[in-house]
């Protein structure tokens, strides 16, 4: 403590009264009474003084991941083999057909297919540019087998990325089994999700964009078990027998996230007005798939008058650029988003999710946008690890209402050149923190505009 330190101090200096004297002498003159400076009382010294100081125990909230992870290799796994549709879905005609927003029968079939899987690649590139793409079309069980293992070699302790689309084979089993082919094309071949989770590894991300997928998710968790069963095993034989052999760690659960387009008993929608594979629209090309669903949702309504499909593709302006109008509604997007998972995840899933991976964080933003879309074509997509329902979150209605602003002004814009008016959204939101900050008390929960107010800052 200070207090006993001045003590100590004091206690050993050693000055001979002599000396003292002739020091006091020349200070206070004559004075008889000389007043040694050890005989001055302490100040501090009162018993509150000596009490040690002990802080608050507060629990702070961490806003930054200490550990960041990046997925740098993507594996795109599609099974469409143009022309001939699965055995075991019967399908509507006209049905959907359009495939990253290709229609495969309107060229031929190698053709579309490396067309479907080159602009797939572009639409995960405005995510993550800086990934390794790799391309696998019409996949046998050996080519999978090369990619994934190959993909986990280069990448080591960072995330991988399987991206599969099943929409040409038939639905996953209930032995844990998705289908690819063989070398003719001549029969569906089976490949065991225990085997993708050798060759896949951990961390990693999958991405299912076929029917029944949830079906792959309940699966993954078995077989998930399944090998850290085996892994004991075999830590028990390795210790009996008294070797050191290194046993590979098995894929751990925890470490793995799952994106399905529909649950178990479930079928992918199948309306020609929208894409064969809305979900991964949704997950890659969020803000033309909202607006479309919009238009297509309220062109009977009294909202977003007079657009059609077709003014929705000269949107004028880039995604970067905040001016323009495809630019702000992508701000806002983004925004609303991060808020809705902020407002309803608990903080460790937000932090995993939404701020640890830049890809993770662009594909679960985009999730909540599929999930609203696909509930109201009677799909409920699937995630591991599981979020709650956000299909009626009310900031859903803010994101409508920011976008019924911003088609009001696209006719003008493209017949008239009027210039764009920025939308009020971030005006509003931040009107309503103010007023939140200026009522608020300590009782009450964070202001649910905090992460728009991060996006402004």
């Amino acid at each position: 403590m200070p207090v006993k330190a001045l003590e100590d101090t004091l206690a050993n200096v050693r000055l001979d009264e002599a000396e003292v004297g002739e020091e006091v002498d020349e200070r206070a003159g004559e004075d008889d009474e000389i007043m040694k400076f050890w005989d001055i009382p302490l100040a501090f010294n009162c018993p509150r003084h000596l009490q040690e100081i002990v802080g608050e125990d507060l629990e702070m909230q961490t806003w930054r991941m200490r550990e960041r992870m990046k997925t740098v290799s993507v594996a795109l796994v599609i099974c469409l083999n143009v022309g001939v549709d699965p055995p075991d879905v019967i399908k509507t005609q006209p049905c959907a057909r359009k495939e990253c927003w290709i229609d495969p029968m309107s060229l031929n079939q190698l053709k579309a297919v490396d067309t479907i899987g080159s602009t797939l690649q572009r639409q995960y590139e405005r995510w993550q540019p800086r990934a390794r793409y790799r391309m696998c079309m019409d996949p046998t069980y050996d080519d999978v087998k090369r990619l994934t293992t190959s993909l986990r070699r280069s990448a080591r302790e960072e995330r991988v990325l399987f991206h599969y689309n099943g929409h040409g084979v038939p639905k996953p089993t209930t032995n844990g089994e998705i289908w690819v082919f063989n070398r003719s094309f001549t029969q569906y071949i089976p490949l065991s999700i225990y085997e993708l989770q050798t060759w896949m590894g951990t961390p990693s991300i999958y991405v299912y964009d076929c029917n029944n997928a949830g079906i792959i998710v309940e699966s993954f968790k078995t077989f998930a078990e399944q090998h850290e069963r085996e892994y004991a095993e075999q830590l028990r034989n390795v210790h009996s027998q008294g070797g050191g052999a290194e046993i590979p760690s098995p894929p751990s659960l925890r470490n793995c996230i799952q994106l399905a387009a529909c649950a178990a008993n479930q079928l992918l929608p199948m309306s020609p007005d929208l894409p064969a594979d809305l979900f991964t629209s949704c997950l890659t090309t969020p803000i033309k798939v909202a607006l479309r669903w919009f238009v297509m949702k309220n062109e009977k309504g009294h909202l977003g008058p007079k657009v059609s499909l077709d003014d929705l593709e000269k949107i004028p302006g880039q995604f970067g650029d905040r001016r323009t109008m495809l630019g702000e509604l992508n701000w806002i997007f983004t925004a609303i988003t991060d808020t809705i998972a902020w407002n309803t995840l608990p903080r460790e899933t937000f932090q995993k999710l939404f701020r640890q991976d830049l890809l993770v964080a662009s594909l679960f933003r985009n999730f909540l946008l599929a999930e609203r879309i696909l509930r109201s074509c009677d799909c409920t997509p699937v995630s591991q690890p599981p979020l709650p329902f956000t299909h009626q979150h009310p900031m859903w209605e803010a994101w409508d209402m920011a976008v019924d602003m911003c088609l009001s002004q696209l006719k003008g814009i493209l017949e008239r050149d009027k210039p764009y008016v920025p939308s009020t959204f971030f005006e509003e939101q931040l009107t309503a923190f103010e007023v939140w900050l200026a009522q608020g008390s300590e009782e009450r929960s964070p202001p649910e505009q905090l992460p728009i107010v991060l996006q402004v800052l």
